[in-house]
């Protein structure tokens, strides 16, 4: 299917008009970000689930695992990509500094698994990219991205040819950091260092993903689905199946406690995130374009105030599993934290319908406006 790039708007200042799309799947992505981040927040280890919380984690990593993030993180490259062509570089580097600092403060003062940081970061190679065509911007995502792949495979084999040693885990120590003062001593110590090895090691994927955003918002993808039926049902058949493969591949590796099976499992993961997210974007977008959406545009006030709904999960999942908390940490099991997961993440839709027909706006959204917009 052959697209024209879409013509740049010369709208100054905030949108003020939006298509519902781009925000329900803000809002979806964001529910199931919190079903996969919840293993790091209770401090579970995956490859030791078992009975109903094996079934549970097969589940996550089959629907959620990888899938939820890569929309987020298309979503990103569409909202930077469309900021730049209404405002300009200045301004998108205005909104990147503070982002990145919101992020830094995210990491230091309440999670370590922050990622507006590092997107905040990253985001800034768009302003080499983002007035290519689509076709050129999805190339670049496809040799960024297939190189990305490539290494972390290679990478992966060569542990599979050596003697088996334990998988490792990502999770944080919390055994000598029982008080709030030293965690947070401990992450503004690791953040640099963090911020900067996540970037060079993530950067290619990350970037890719940001690319394909930006080709979305080159071609009006989200704003118009009922112009791309044809290229939405080609996502939804082809995104979904490719993805519902590599997602049971996943959840076979992460029944395994070896290293290789672990590393060997980022890249998979990755993989079918990125095909599972394209899928859930297709079925979406049909759904958009036919205007049957119905009730999944609940999600739209969540993904309104994402950044507000992002922050308030790592501030509530903290409070509830870390010591200085209530001290749940490694006590529950991935059943549980899904059922508390999919229960929180639908009070924030409920929650967020409230706010933004009470304010419009989430509080970080509002100071994000008034800081990035002064005076315009």
């Amino acid at each position: 299917m052959t697209v024209q790039d879409s013509a740049v708007s010369s709208q100054r200042g905030p949108v003020a008009e939006r298509s519902p799309l781009p925000d329900v799947l803000r809002g979806v992505a964001l529910l199931g970000i919190l079903t996969v981040n919840m293993q790091d927040f209770a401090g579970f280890l995956v490859w030791r689930q078992t009975g109903l919380d094996g079934v549970a984690q097969v589940l996550t990593d089959i629907f959620a695992n990888g899938r939820f993030i890569s929309i987020f993180a298309m979503l990103f490259g569409w909202g930077a990509a469309g900021m730049l062509a209404r405002q300009g570089a200045w301004i998108f580097l205005r909104r990147h500094l503070l982002l990145l600092l919101i992020g830094a403060l995210h990491f230091v003062l309440l999670w370590h698994g922050d990622i507006i940081a590092t997107y905040a970061l990253l985001g800034l190679a768009l302003l080499l990219f983002w007035r290519l065509s689509a076709r050129l911007l999805v190339l670049l995502a496809a040799l960024s991205g297939g190189w990305w792949l490539l290494s972390t495979l290679l990478e992966a084999r060569h542990y599979f040819l050596l003697a088996p040693l334990p998988r490792f885990s990502d999770l944080p120590d919390l055994t000598t950091h029982t008080r709030y003062a030293q965690e947070v001593a401990h992450r503004a110590q690791d953040f640099p260092s963090d911020l900067v090895g996540g970037a060079v090691y993530n950067g290619p994927w990350l970037i890719a993903l940001f690319l394909l955003g930006a080709a979305a918002q080159r071609t009006g993808l989200l704003m118009r689905p009922q112009d791309f039926r044809p290229f939405l049902r080609h996502l939804a058949r082809w995104g979904t199946g490719l993805g519902l493969l590599l997602g049971v591949a996943l959840a076979w590796l992460n029944t395994r406690p070896d290293f290789a099976s672990g590393l060997l499992a980022i890249p998979v993961r990755m993989a079918g995130g990125l095909a599972g997210g394209l899928g859930y974007v297709g079925l979406l977008g049909l759904l958009a374009a036919g205007g049957g959406l119905g009730w999944l545009r609940q999600f739209a006030s969540s993904g309104r105030i994402a950044m507000s709904n992002y922050l308030a999960q790592s501030l509530v999942m903290t409070t509830i599993f870390y010591p200085y908390g209530l001290g749940q940490w490694g006590k529950w099991g991935a059943a549980a934290c899904l059922l508390l997961s999919l229960a929180f993440g639908l009070l924030q839709v409920w929650v967020s319908t409230l706010i933004v027909r009470r304010w419009g706006r989430g509080p970080l959204e509002w100071l994000t406006r008034k800081l990035v917009y002064w005076g315009r």
